[in-house]
């Protein structure tokens, strides 16, 4: 048996087999080491995680996206589509949303927690992605600040409802020891798509409007939540 070459990894270097009545190193040639240096571009497609994660971040890499084509120009929206809309008007409907979406956040949080399972888990993020989706519709249809502010108040609450929802899911089935790079994943695709979209609708309003820009918002939000439904089957009953 002592004759039977042993195959060790030199982290990171070429696999080198190992002949111990030689003395010597051997170097192997096609081994899957080879390809080590090339695992970290993988981790951007998607390829080296489970189905729940890659699914999950696929998922908010489209919703991101869409909210990117509208975030960074919606007080222009305001000021062109709402009566007396002006800075004031932008900066009070940031406050409500982002007000209602601290204040009920940790309370819709506390209410998951104690419900065993994630099947709660699931819907909520399910049918909130969903209702969150549609909210941005309703911006055809308002005139007035008190309008906007209604809005931007069901859609704090949501939003409110379903992050922690989405981050208890993600958290519970990433990868063991690999928490850290599909953190990483998640936060450069998402950030990554935020910024194409912002150039995207810049261009759109700039040649359409704000209306066509809205209702493809709404449609790519859509199709985004449409990628958690087939993770239903994945959910954990404890």
């Amino acid at each position: 048996m002592k004759d039977i070459p042993k195959l060790l990894d030199a982290q990171g270097m070429h696999t080198m087999l190992h002949y111990p009545h030689r003395k010597q190193w051997v170097p192997t040639r096609g081994t899957p080491t080879d390809m080590s240096k090339f695992s970290h571009f993988r981790e951007y497609f998607l390829l080296n995680m489970n189905v729940v994660v890659r699914f999950m971040i696929l998922s908010d890499v489209i919703w991101m996206g869409a909210l990117g084509f509208l975030g960074p120009i919606f007080s222009l929206f305001i000021v062109d589509y709402i009566e007396g809309g002006d800075a004031r008007v932008a900066g009070f409907a940031a406050t409500i949303y982002l007000l209602t979406k601290s204040i009920f956040q940790i309370p819709f949080a506390s209410i998951i927690d104690k419900i065993r399972g994630e099947k709660d888990d699931f819907w909520i993020m399910l049918i909130g992605s969903m209702i969150s989706a549609l909210i941005p519709l309703s911006y055809l249809f308002i005139h007035t600040p008190m309008q906007l502010y209604i809005v931007q108040f069901f859609y704090g609450l949501m939003v409110a409802a379903t992050f922690p929802s989405f981050m208890a899911v993600i958290s519970r089935h990433m990868d063991k020891n690999k928490e850290c790079s599909e953190w990483g994943i998640y936060f450069t695709l998402t950030d990554f798509s935020s910024a194409i979209a912002a150039t995207i609708g810049g261009v759109m309003v700039a040649t359409s409007g704000f209306h066509p820009l809205i209702i493809v918002t709404v449609i790519v939000s859509l199709l985004g939540t449409f990628f958690l439904y087939p993770l239903r089957p994945y959910m954990r009953l404890k």
